[in-house]
Formats: structure tokens, sequence, C-alpha cells
């Protein structure tokens, strides 16, 4: 086995890369990451969801930019970006929502950009979302190039493109956002860059609550590396002294996110004020009673036919397993899945939740390329863009929330 592949095999993480002369270790990283292939496959699958979406808004007679950045969360995160953080609704059941359940980083860029173009709000969320997008499918093709190779990069970029719930992707969301900040992280930390791993989990943690998978995959995997380190040696001060920047990196990367909960903390009077306001809009732990609950109300092949999606889902979490992932990203994408799993928030949000979650697809990402011609992985691909953009097409022009 060659020392690369060792590198990206171990289950704590591959080692840091080689200084290169005269300090231009970053430089080689970015190089190595160089991404136009995959920013090109993932453009073409997006494009074809955009093209298609436009086709039947214009057919239904609707406006087609109207449900990308005017509809659902965005309309929220708009409303923040022009008044700030002042704005409650009560709902017939009696409860009340509040803008407070949204993080500040999305409206802040949405902000910015109007301000300094000639953008509406809306317009700055798309373009801040469809650039997120880009940097994030660069993001998952450094992954997946790093730990396989750049062919399955790019397929696994393509793969993420055409997720049947990427139609999310084109919107004033912050799924793109998140994502590219947490791909971008994890590629910082296999390469062994602890620092701005950190900075990258402090603005995840600024944009959503499941920047706590990205502090989990940082926190467990500094915690493998010391305690291994400290196993061989038995002496603490070595051991601290060799990580002092990885340490440094995992204590950084929860305060984006502890930054915001003390915000509502102190806006609200009262130190437990996030979790109430998420309470409120139904998003609490509640251990996966309420998908147990809905699973249970369906006719029993819609419950049948949940389940297998389900297994599959579980399936696909053994192949990371044995695939033997590196550490940080076999614990974000399992922690994104049980955060999405075990919240109590509507149902068909979750597949958009769990999103984020890119390393799932590298199992498929590999048995592509082991198609026997280029052209037959293309058309696999092809043939799954085409039915993520129509199932994205009927969605937005449907009336229920993604």
């Amino acid at each position: 086995m060659s020392d690369h592949q060792l590198r990206t095999r171990t289950p704590a993480g591959p080692a840091p890369a080689p200084r290169t002369p005269g300090g231009s270790r970053a430089a080689a990283a970015f190089r190595a990451a160089a991404p136009a292939p995959a920013l090109a496959v993932y453009a073409a699958v997006r494009a074809l969801g955009l093209l298609v979406f436009w086709a039947a808004a214009s057919a239904a007679g609707k406006d087609p930019l109207g449900p990308l950045s005017g509809r659902w969360d965005s309309v929220w995160y708009q409303r923040i970006a022009e008044n700030g953080y002042r704005y409650t609704v009560t709902l017939p059941d009696g409860s009340v929502h509040s803008d407070l359940a949204f993080f500040p980083l999305l409206p802040a860029l949405e902000r910015a950009v109007s301000a300094v173009t000639p953008l509406t709000l809306g317009g700055a969320g798309l373009l801040v979302a469809w650039t997120a997008g880009l940097l994030a499918a660069w993001g998952i093709f450094a992954v997946g190039s790093q730990l396989r190779g750049r062919r399955t990069g790019v397929v696994l970029a393509a793969l993420w493109g055409v997720y049947p719930t990427a139609f999310v992707q084109s919107m004033a969301y912050t799924e793109t956002l998140f994502t590219a900040l947490a791909a971008w992280a994890l590629y910082a930390v296999l390469k062994g860059r602890w620092i701005v791993a950190g900075a990258l989990c402090v603005l995840a943690g600024l944009t959503r609550p499941s920047a706590a998978a990205l502090i989990a995959a940082l926190t467990v995997t500094a915690a493998v590396t010391l305690v291994r380190e400290y196993r061989d040696e038995r002496r603490a001060g070595p051991v601290l002294r060799r990580n002092a920047r990885m340490i440094a990196g995992v204590a950084l990367a929860p305060m984006g996110w502890l930054a915001y909960v003390v915000f509502v903390a102190v806006r609200e009077g009262s130190p437990v004020a996030y979790f109430d306001v998420q309470a409120q809009w139904g998003n609490n732990i509640d251990g996966g009673r309420a998908l147990a609950a809905f699973i249970a109300g369906l006719p029993w092949p819609a419950a049948l036919g949940l389940c297998a999606a389900l297994g599959l889902l579980g399936w696909l979490v053994v192949l990371c397993v044995r695939q033997r992932q590196p550490l940080p990203v076999l614990v974000y994408a399992i922690t994104i899945v049980v955060i999405s799993l075990i919240g109590a928030g509507y149902f068909g949000s979750r597949p958009r939740l769990m999103m984020p979650a890119f390393p799932l697809l590298l199992a498929p990402a590999v048995a592509l390329l082991r198609l026997r011609t280029t052209g037959r992985t293309a058309a696999v691909l092809a043939a799954l863009a085409s039915a993520s953009a129509a199932y994205g097409a009927w969605t937005l022009l449907g009336a229920g929330p993604p």
C-alpha cells in the first residue's frame, strides 16, 4: 500500500501534507484541488435543473424567480437582512415563530451583496447561494480527490448536484453555503490545517445549527489523535505541544454557534432562549419519536416505501464505514444523518437537511466509476440529473415546503 493510501485510509484522518520549499504548502494543496472538470459537470446538472424548472414555471404562467428567492425560509432570511431580528408571527394554534430561529451569516451576506450591487435582497440571496454551490462542489471534489482520486471527486460533486432535493441548491437557502464551509473544513482537516478548519467551523456555526456535526467531527478526531499519541508516549506535555494547532482549531470550532446562542440568550433574557425558540418551531430533539409517529400514520404501502428508503440510508452509512473513510469525514456524515432523523421537525424537510452529508455519496461515486466506460457513467448521471430536475420543478411549483 502506498504512503498516500495509508494517509487517506487512517481512521483518525491523514497526516499533514509535507512542507514544500518556500512555505508553499497551502498553494500546493490548492493546486491539488484544481476543480475545472468537477465545476463544469456540477454547473451542467444544476443548469439542467434550472432549465426544466424555468420551462415548467413558464408553462404554468408563474414567475420562475419567485419560488427560488421568495418562498419559505428565504423570505425569513431576507426579512432579517432588511430589518434585523425583530419579527415574530403567532400561528392559529397559538405557537409563536420568531426569526431568531434563523442564523445570521446568510442574511448578512445578502445585505452586503445588495448594498454593493444593483440586486434586490432576493437576487443577492440567489447570487450567494449559487456562488456557494460552486464552492461546495469544489470542496466536495477536493475531499473526494483526496480520498479516492480526481475522477471520484468529479463524480462525487456531480452526485451531490443531482441529489433528489438538489433544487434547494438553486434557492436562496443556506444549504449550499453550509456545505461549502463544511466540505472545505473537512478538507483542511485532511490536510492537517486545523486553524483553517476551526475558522471555517466558526462560519458554519453562524450558518446552520447542523454545524454541530462539523464541530463533533473535529472534536472526536482530535480526541482520538491525542489519546493514541499519549498511549504511545505516556507523556502529556510533548503530545499537547506537538498538537497545539489542532487543539487551538478544535477550541475555535464551536465559537460561531456559541456566539449566536449567547446572542439569543441576551436578547431574550434567558440562558435557554435559543432552544426555546427552536422548540417553538418544532425543531427540538425528540429522539426520533416524531419520525416514528409519521411512519405509523402512513398507509402501509407508503410506510413500507419510507422504511425501505431509511434502510437504504442505513446501508449507505454502513458502506461509509466499510470504505474506512477518515474519522472526521465519517463522524460528520453520520452526525448529520442522526441530527436530521431525531428532530421533531416537519418530515418533508429531512431529505433537505441531510443533503450536506455528501460523504454518503462516496460509495455510489466509486460504484459508478466501476462501469465499463465513461459513457455509461455519464449516461447514469444524465438520467439522475433529469429525474432530479423533474422532481425539483414539481416540488417548487407545488404547495409544500422543501
